[in-house]
């Protein structure tokens, strides 16, 4: 197995820091192709190999890894102490963000579909949190910073459909898959929009912070640049803001 389009963003005595393309799941139940598996073969020399974050499938951007039991201590305990800060970049079809926003509403697990996600009330549902901001918008597009303060499955996804924010080319959120601009051209999204442009994270290997950042791919850019959107609005900005 090759690592194909899977490229190193960072990697140092205790961490390894993998960019992961759309399409690529980052386990898989019966061992087959997966992010986890290709890190294998990028890292062999690890000494404990473990994925201390989690994309979905048709999501992009930076997935970390631990390459030693220490590191995987610090980076628990760190969430813990919400030293652990991600950036997310998203595209949506339903407007944008005029001031910046907090979501936190609860997420359970959907009892018509064990894989979905919702809004839920219920004892068993867990306590999220998202702060959210408009960046810049373009003909029918909005871009969004999306800064998850807890991490539960699918969370910027349900939290932006609740808040009528369903990220572009997310179908299984309610958003929308094609967007016409005012000439008639249509733009289509293949996949959710939803991509994680920056980390900040404890230095391991040293004494500070990592700081960590990586631009959408193609298909993103392709598809706000297609709305008449600045190239430089998609500058992944800092995890955490300054």
């Amino acid at each position: 197995m090759s690592a194909g389009d899977v490229r190193v963003v960072h990697r140092d005595a205790h961490l390894l820091v993998l960019f992961k393309p759309s399409r690529l799941p980052t386990t898989h139940p019966t061992g087959g192709d997966c992010l986890v598996a290709r890190a294998a073969v990028i890292d062999p020399d690890a000494p404990h190999l473990h994925a201390t974050s989690r994309l979905d499938a048709e999501v992009t951007g930076m997935v970390t890894f631990a390459r030693t039991k220490h590191a995987n201590d610090v980076l628990r305990a760190a969430r813990r102490e919400h030293r652990y800060h991600r950036l997310y970049l998203a595209l949506t079809a339903h407007g944008g963000l005029d001031e910046p926003a907090v979501w936190d509403d609860a997420i359970g697990i959907d009892p018509n579909d064990p894989r979905r996600r919702v809004i839920s009330t219920s004892p068993s549902a867990k306590g999220a949190r998202t702060r959210a901001v408009g960046r810049a918008s373009a003909g029918p597009l909005s871009l969004l910073e999306l800064r998850p303060e807890t991490g539960r499955t699918h969370q910027l996804r349900v939290h932006a459909a609740q808040h009528g924010l369903a990220l572009f080319g997310d179908v299984h959120y309610g958003g929308e898959k094609r967007a016409v601009l005012a000439n008639g051209r249509v733009l289509t999204a293949r996949r959710t929009m939803l991509h994680c442009a920056a980390l900040e994270l404890p230095d391991i290997a040293g004494d500070g912070r990592l700081d960590l950042r990586c631009e959408p791919p193609r298909d993103f850019a392709r598809s706000w640049s297609g709305a008449g959107g600045a190239p430089e609005a998609l500058e992944p900005g800092p995890a955490q803001p300054k």
